[in-house]
C-alpha cells in the first residue's frame, strides 16, 4: 500500500545535532517534471520536484506549499510545536517502519489531532459541495454502454457555453490522468489509484487504471465533474493511499518508479477543477422570484410567474394565480421567454394582469440584470414593417419552418409573428421573436438550403413559389439585411449525441442526436422516436446540454424509446407525444393545447459571436436573392 503519494515522493529523513538546524529532504532529480497542469509543466520554486511530509504531524503535501526553506513542516504551528519539544523524532520515519533517532521521544499528539480535525472539516466541505452533483440514475439506460455499443460520438462540453464548465473546460482530453477510487481492491477502506482518460463523451469519461496497458477489462465510465475524480497529487495532499488494482498488483515490483515514468510529461486536471465545477453550478435565480413569462394558453401575451425550483439552471415557474401550484412552465434561465417585471409594458407587448392585488409574502421581483440581454438594433433606418413576409420556425410544430407574416412591430427590436393559414382570428397565437432571433429567416432561406418549407394551410398552388405568393397576397418580403446572419464556430457535427429538451414537453430532457446542420441551425432527433418529432433549434439554445448533464445536475434523463414503444407508434402526433410524456414521473398529463404552447421554450435564444467555419453551405449561399 502506498501511504499518501509515496509512489512518487522522495525518501525523507532527518537528523541533527542542533534543535535549530534543519536538513533538506533528499529530492528527486530537479529536472524531472512530475506532471503537467493544462499543458504547463508544474515546477517548484526551490527547483526541486516532488512531495514532502510534515515531520510534526505526518501530513503529506506539495513541497513548495510547505513552511520554511527546508520544507519540513506544513505550517508555522507545526514548526513551532516541533521546536518546543526540543527533540528530532520523525513521524514519517515511524510510519515507514524506520528506527527513530537516538534522541527520539514520543511527541505530543495534540497537534496531529488538530490536523486530522482540520482535514475532517475540509472533507465535510467537499461533501457539501458535492451535494449539488448527486447522480440520478435512469433505470435500464447507461450513456457509457450506449456510446460504446454503437460507437457514437458526443458533442464536447465546449459546445454548450451555458452549461456548467462550458467556458472553462480547458484542454481536458484523452490521455489526461486523474486519481479515482480503486474498485479492484479487497481492502476495507477506500483507496485510490491513477487512471487515464481513454474516451470522452460530454462530461463522461471512459477511464483505464494505470498498469493495464491495452487491457480494457476493467475500463469504467464516470462523470469527470463528479466528487470522486481528482487531479494527480490530490491523494498526497489529502493523505489518501494510492494502491494498485489487485488484478495487476504483482505486475511490477517498483510501483513508484512505474508511476514516475508514466506521469512524466502527462497532463491532469487543474488543481482548482472541483472549485470551478462548484462555482459554475451556482445559479443567480432563486425560488420566490417573480418574472414575466409567456402565457401557455395565449401565446401573444405574458403573465407573472414565480420561480418554484431551480435545477441545473432550468426553472420551474408557477403562474402567480395558480393556487394549487400545478399551472406551471419549464424553461432555462437564459430562455428568451422570460423577462423582468415590467418588460411587457416597456416594449408594448400584451400582458395579462394578475387578479392578485399585492405580492405574496416572501415573493420579490427578479433583478433585470439576471435576464439574457438581446443585441441592440437600429430601427431608425430601414426596418421591419407590419405585413412583411418571412420564414419562421413554428413554435407549435418545431419540425417545420413555415411561411409567416410580421403582424406587429414592438419596441427594442421585438416582432409579433403569425404563421400564414393557421392564425386565430383574435391573434391569440401570434408569438414574439426578436429581430436577431435565429428562428426567423428571409424569404428563400429554405429553398437555398434544401429544407422543406411548410406552405400556408389550405394553399392550393403547389409546389409553393414565393414569387407567386407575394404577388397573390400583394405583400413584400422582409429585407435580407435585417436578419441575423452571424454564425458562431459552434463545434457541432452531424451524428453527435447530446441531451436535449423536448420542447413539446419542456419538462423532459431526452437522449438526442444532431442529424443536420444549416449554419447555426441544428436539426435535433430524439433517439427512438420518428423523424416527424425532430426539432429545429439554434446551436446556442439553452435547451441543449452535454452528455452527462442530467447526472451532474440531478435532473431526470429520458432514455430512448424502447422497441415496444417504437412498434406501437401511431401516425397521430398527439397520441405519440402523450406516450412520450408518460415517461416523465411526477407531473400531470397536459392537454394538446398546452403541449403546443410549451413548444415556445427556448426557440429564439441567440448569442452573436462572429462567423463560423462549420457552415454546411458556403456563407455566400446562406440567403437566396429575392426576385423583384
Amino acid at each position: 500500500m502506498f501511504d499518501g503519494y509515496d509512489s512518487c515522493s522522495e525518501d525523507t529523513s532527518s537528523s541533527s545535532s542542533s534543535d535549530e538546524s534543519e536538513e533538506e529532504v533528499a529530492p528527486l532529480q530537479s529536472s524531472l517534471p512530475i506532471i503537467k497542469n493544462n499543458g504547463q509543466v508544474y515546477t517548484y520554486p526551490d527547483g526541486k520536484s516532488g512531495m514532502a511530509t510534515c515531520e510534526m504531524c505526518g501530513m503529506v503535501g506539495v513541497r513548495d506549499a510547505f513552511y520554511s526553506k527546508t520544507k519540513r513542516f506544513c505550517s508555522v504551528s507545526c514548526s513551532r510545536s516541533y521546536s518546543s519539544n526540543s527533540k528530532k523524532a520523525s513521524i514519517l520515519a515511524r510510519l515507514q517502519g524506520k528506527p527513530p533517532t537516538k534522541k527520539a521521544k514520543v511527541l505530543q499528539k495534540q497537534p496531529l489531532v488538530a490536523k486530522l480535525a482540520a482535514y475532517a472539516q475540509y472533507q465535510a466541505t467537499l461533501q457539501n459541495q458535492a451535494k449539488t452533483k448527486a447522480a440520478v440514475p435512469v433505470e435500464g439506460f447507461s450513456w457509457g454502454n450506449y456510446i460504446n455499443s454503437n460507437s457514437f460520438t458526443a458533442a464536447p462540453v465546449t459546445c454548450f457555453k451555458h452549461a456548467p464548465m462550458g467556458t472553462c473546460w480547458g484542454d481536458i482530453s484523452e490521455g489526461v490522468r486523474v486519481e479515482v477510487p480503486n474498485t479492484d481492491c479487497s481492502l476495507p477502506t477506500k483507496v485510490f489509484w491513477i487512471a487515464g482518460i481513454v474516451k470522452l463523451a460530454g462530461y463522461n469519461a471512459l477511464l483505464r487504471y494505470e498498469g493495464f496497458e491495452n487491457d480494457s477489462s476493467l475500463d469504467f465510465w464516470c462523470n469527470v465533474c463528479g466528487s470522486d475524480i481528482h487531479p494527480v497529487g490530490w491523494c498526497a495532499t489529502s493523505g489518501k493511499p494510492l494502491v494498485p488494482p489487485r488484478t495487476i498488483q504483482h505486475k511490477y515490483t517498483n510501483w513508484k518508479a512505474f508511476l514516475v515514468k508514466r506521469l512524466t510529461g502527462a497532463k491532469t486536471l487543474p488543481p482548482d477543477f472541483s472549485q470551478k465545477v462548484s462555482e459554475s453550478m451556482q445559479y443567480p435565480f432563486k425560488t420566490s422570484m417573480r418574472v414575466e413569462v409567456v402565457d401557455k394558453t395565449h401565446l401573444c401575451r405574458t403573465r407573472v410567474a414565480v420561480v418554484e425550483s431551480v435545477i441545473g439552471g432550468r426553472l420551474r415557474l408557477v403562474y402567480e394565480e395558480s393556487e394549487d401550484k400545478t399551472d406551471d412552465f419549464w424553461c432555462h434561465m437564459y430562455s428568451p421567454l422570460i423577462h423582468h417585471i415590467g418588460w411587457s409594458r416597456s416594449i408594448g407587448h400584451r400582458f395579462k394582469r394578475s387578479d392578485i392585488t399585492k405580492k405574496q409574502d416572501g415573493h420579490f421581483d427578479a433583478p433585470p440584470h439576471l435576464f439574457m440581454k438581446v443585441k441592440e438594433v437600429d430601427t431608425a433606418g430601414e426596418w421591419f414593417k407590419e405585413g412583411m413576409k418571412l420564414e419562421a420556425i413554428d413554435p407549435l410544430n418545431l419540425s417545420a419552418i413555415c411561411v409567416a407574416t410580421i403582424r406587429k412591430v414592438l419596441a427594442d427590436g421585438y416582432l409579433m409573428i403569425g404563421i400564414d393559414g393557421s392564425e386565430a382570428a383574435d391573434g391569440s397565437d401570434w408569438f414574439c421573436y426578436h429581430a436577431t432571433s435565429p428562428s426567423i429567416f428571409p424569404v428563400g432561406f429554405c429553398e437555398i438550403n434544401m429544407i422543406e418549407l411548410t406552405p400556408p394551410r389550405g394553399y392550393a398552388k403547389l409546389p409553393f413559389k414565393w414569387f407567386d405568393y407575394l404577388r397573390e397576397t400583394d405583400s413584400i418580403a422582409a429585407p435580407v439585411k435585417l436578419f441575423n446572419k452571424e454564425v458562431p464556430n459552434h463545434g457541432f457535427h452531424v451524428g453527435m449525441k447530446l441531451e436535449a429538451v423536448d420542447l413539446m414537453e419542456p419538462r423532459l430532457v431526452c437522449v438526442a442526436t444532431v442529424t443536420r446542420i444549416i449554419h447555426r441551425l441544428l436539426r435535433i432527433h430524439f433517439d427512438g422516436w420518428e423523424d416527424e418529432y425532430d426539432q429545429w433549434v439554434d446551436c446556442e439554445s439553452p435547451d441543449l446540454y452535454p452528455v452527462g448533464w442530467c447526472q451532474l445536475t440531478g435532473y431526470q434523463l429520458q432514455p430512448p424509446a424502447p422497441q415496444s414503444s417504437r412498434d406501437s407508434q401511431s401516425s397521430s402526433s398527439k397520441q405519440k407525444k402523450k406516450a412520450k410524456s408518460q415517461q416523465y414521473k411526477g407531473h400531470k398529463k397536459m392537454t394538446s393545447l398546452q403541449l403546443k404552447e410549451e413548444l415556445l421554450d427556448g426557440e429564439e435564444y441567440s448569442f452573436l459571436q462572429g462567423a463560423s467555419d462549420q457552415e454546411s453551405n458556403g456563407s455566400a449561399s446562406y440567403y437566396i436573392k429575392q426576385e423583384p
